[in-house]
């Protein structure tokens, strides 16, 4: 198992502490402990850690107030949308307060004409869509889970559309960012362009909490598509699905999304979600625009496919039928686990220039099959991401030693390949060593900037950077 990284000495939590965080904030902090637990652990197979507290925020000002209160006891912030991080990153490593940011959730304003929106903190991804959608409108990040839009940009979010829409630090415009010493700030702006100034929007997004609490997110939108189709292609290997990836995006064909989900994946998804597909590396499509234009994309893309091993396109025009399909694809992961009941998941990601997306899919499916290891396969591979679940037995320590053996090793051939420790999972406090190793002398100065912002180390402190 992951090493838990050393924080600070644990500050103990008083009943005079209780109390003024209840007189602030009423029956909404809480000390119960099952709902300490819910806030301790993510949806990875990293332990529980619950806070001394939990504090519901309703607005800007009331984060700050929370923040403030607990500078004053020198207490640790970890903030928290929905839980559905996947490295540690909601763990109270050192206890302190947890701040639930999920009931702000008020879309504050939408700008049609200028493709904007702002919204507070715990609008969820899927809220946000809803409340959009006679506008013509749509937030097109997808990362899966119905994530809260300050989660989202706090871990720097990707997901399924990211190769034509991009990630969350494409889309952020401009956050309000509460600071560890209460004072709120806003960075960015409407404005499509700027060189005023440190790019502090930037710096908060992927920062996972350890600088500041995002408590509103500026978001660009775009207009939903005239038209929109989806396809499913087996393939008789995963190289043919991989190298169709890597020859469509080198020919410039705007696909909005494609997945490659390999042949244990594929098993996995027909069980769980009672579909009949072939069981074979298969690579899910979808393409967005005009409807000329779609016909012309998927053309292409198909001719390439076929070129590749690629067997029968499979379609789905319907909304309903396209639904259904990444609805499917979005419960890989619960998928994975139904393949052996009662185990863990151990999710982990890396990504690699597109030229060398082969070479590290190939490598590192041989190191699973010369393993012991239950390890699906799926890829947001238009951008050269990919995902591994180990399935284990978190009880057996065989399992995760194995587990951590193949990991090391596929982040190691990633960054030899010039590529990253983590493609959108985030760094917590489960990727901190490969971190490290990835940027080299750049870490140390990481650990200064958290200085600067956080000299106390409250703010989620024992992730992403050691200070």
């Amino acid at each position: 198992m992951t090493a838990v990284p050393a924080a600070q000495p644990r500050v103990a939590f008083t009943d005079e502490m209780k109390a003024e965080f209840k007189a602030l904030l009423g029956d909404r902090f809480t000390t119960a402990a099952a709902v300490r637990e819910h806030h301790g652990k993510d949806e990875s197979y990293h332990p529980n850690f619950p806070p001394d507290g939990v504090a519901f925020a309703a607005s800007t000002e009331e984060v700050s107030a929370i923040v403030k209160l607990c500078a004053k006891h020198k207490l640790p912030i970890i903030p928290f949308g929905t839980g559905t991080s996947l490295e540690g990153g909601v763990a109270a490593l050192a206890g302190g307060i947890c701040i639930d940011v999920s009931t702000m959730k008020e879309v504050l304003r939408v700008s049609p004409e200028d493709l904007d929106v702002t919204v507070q903190a715990g609008v969820t991804r899927k809220q946000l869509n809803e409340h959009l959608r006679d506008t013509g409108l749509f937030f097109p990040i997808d990362p899966g889970a119905d994530a809260s839009l300050g989660g989202m940009a706090s871990t720097r979010a990707s997901g399924t559309n990211a190769v034509r829409y991009g990630t969350m630090r494409e889309n952020v415009l401009g956050l309000t960012v509460v600071l560890a010493d209460g004072r709120i700030i806003k960075t960015g702006g409407r404005a499509r362009k700027s060189a005023a100034g440190y790019d502090l929007t930037r710096l908060f997004v992927g920062a996972e909490g350890t600088l500041g609490i995002i408590t509103e997110v500026t978001l660009r939108l775009y207009g939903i598509p005239e038209a929109i189709s989806a396809a499913v292609c087996p393939f008789n290997d995963i190289r043919g699905a991989v190298d169709t990836v890597i020859q469509t995006i080198q020919s410039g064909i705007p696909v909005a999304r494609i997945e490659l989900l390999d042949e244990v994946q594929m098993d996995a998804v027909n069980k769980y979600s009672k579909l009949d597909y072939k069981v074979a590396p298969t690579l899910f499509f979808e393409f967005h625009g005009t409807a000329a234009g779609v016909k012309e994309q998927a053309e292409m893309v198909s001719a390439i496919a076929a070129e590749n091993g690629g067997t029968e396109f499979t379609w789905a025009t319907r909304p309903e039928d396209r639904s259904k399909l990444w609805q499917a694809r979005h419960d890989g992961y619960y998928a994975a686990l139904a393949l052996r009941p009662g185990s863990k998941g151990w999710p982990t990601d890396v990504c690699v220039p597109i030229s060398r997306l082969a070479d590290c899919i190939l490598e590192t499916k041989k190191d699973i099959a010369e393993s012991s290891m239950l390890a699906p396969l799926v890829g947001h591979v238009g951008d050269g991401n990919f995902h591994l679940v180990y399935v284990i037995d978190p009880d057996k320590p065989e399992e995760l030693a194995e587990a951590k053996r193949l990991n090391d090793r596929m982040v190691d051939r990633a960054l030899a390949m010039g590529g990253t420790c983590t493609g959108e999972h985030g760094i917590g406090y489960g990727k901190m060593e490969f971190l490290e190793k990835e940027a080299g002398d750049a870490f140390a100065v990481m650990g200064e900037l958290k200085r600067a912002f956080d000299p106390d180390n409250r703010m989620n402190p024992g992730k992403v950077v050691r200070i």
